[in-house]
């Protein structure tokens, strides 16, 4: 969370920062000597004017580079790049330097897929264009990618919005046909990648928690990361973590096998926002998701897992839409869908009331 973001309102003596973020990740299609990676940091931080915020700190794995931002995080793989920004920052408008970077300094040609998501701002009217309203990202998106789809879910003040170039799939029968043919073709596919991720996106957190997240509280990044347990959600990652002035939270962790985890935290009491996403390749998302929780309980909270067919987290939508509560928390609405190559399981909960 960027210090200069802060909006106070004078009435209540209360600061505002929209902590939800928006989430740009766009996939290239395998080419050969093509690596994203080849661009410099130098070009990145240019990039990153155009979306109003700045490289804070840096790591990598042999698969990833990851960058703690002043707004959120930006990671870059191969043929991969993710940029999460929170606050008014604008990412979509970077997209098109994006692609001209992509295809003269990494050689990447040509877009494999795309997927951006937010969940809906607190503040929707205070966001630039194109985020202040939905229709205006999809519109700009379709400027660069052609003809993608757009998918609302949820109830109108916790709905994730969702524009991706995967059509929906037809019919169970059809879906069950591309996993076979997709995990048979998959050992001699170029383009084949196992995929999955989870975003766990709360609010209404618990103050005593959030007050761990201000400098206040904690003399560092460590030392929050360590007394919240942060750093047991997944173990094994190696932690870059930032404390904000006067408050605020980030992290990425990364792991050898390139798997990563980001955490970003608002904690003022007014406007307290937590994102945790992740692309760790489990079975099961059950332990990640009560570490989580246990560590920073919140009040409600938004779920949505993707995966590919040939993930080891295949099943965790279809495991994840059975339940009908959550460690204490009750299922308040929930949808599933079976995408091109992909499944996405939405969930929102709330704690079961005391």
């Amino acid at each position: 969370m960027a210090e200069t973001e802060i909006i106070s309102n004078s009435e209540s003596n209360d600061q505002f920062f929209e902590g939800v973020e928006k989430l740009i990740e766009i996939w290239f299609t395998p080419a050969k000597q093509a690596d994203l990676r080849k661009i410099t940091r130098q070009q990145w931080e240019k990039v990153l004017k155009i979306v109003r915020c700045e490289i804070i700190s840096f790591t990598k794995s042999e698969q990833v580079d990851a960058y703690v931002l002043s707004e959120s995080s930006m990671f870059v793989s191969r043929r991969r790049w993710i940029l999460k920004t929170c606050g008014t920052t604008t990412p979509l408008r970077c997209v098109r330097a994006v692609l001209a970077l992509a295809r003269d300094t990494a050689g990447h040609a040509r877009v494999h897929n795309v997927f951006y998501s937010r969940r809906e701002f607190a503040r929707p009217h205070a966001q630039l264009t194109p985020h202040d309203n939905f229709d205006s990202e999809v519109e700009l998106l379709d400027s660069f990618f052609g003809d993608g789809r757009a998918y609302i879910m949820g109830p109108e003040k916790d709905c994730w919005y969702l524009y991706t170039l995967l059509p929906l799939e037809g019919t169970v029968a059809a879906l069950e046909k591309e996993h076979r043919e997709a995990s048979e073709a998959s050992a001699g596919c170029a383009g084949c990648e196992p995929d999955q991720t989870i975003e766990i996106l709360m609010s209404d957190l618990d103050p005593a928690v959030m007050s761990i997240f201000t400098r206040a509280h904690s003399a560092s990044a460590h030392h929050a990361t360590k007394e919240s347990g942060i750093d047991k959600i997944i173990p094994g990652m190696v932690i870059d973590d930032y404390l904000f002035d006067p408050c605020g939270y980030s992290m990425n962790g990364v792991a050898k096998d390139g798997c990563y985890m980001t955490i970003h935290i608002t904690p003022e009491r007014s406007c307290s926002y937590v994102s945790f996403e992740s692309n760790v390749p489990v079975s099961s998302y059950d332990e990640v998701v009560a570490r989580v929780l246990h560590a920073f309980r919140p009040g409600r909270f938004v779920l949505t897992v993707f995966a590919t067919p040939d993930a080891a987290g295949s099943a965790a939508p279809r495991q994840l839409k059975s339940f009908s509560s959550l460690c204490g928390y009750e299922q308040k609405e929930a949808q599933y869908c079976r995408f091109s190559g992909y499944e996405l399981h939405y969930a929102l909960y709330a704690k079961f009331p005391s």
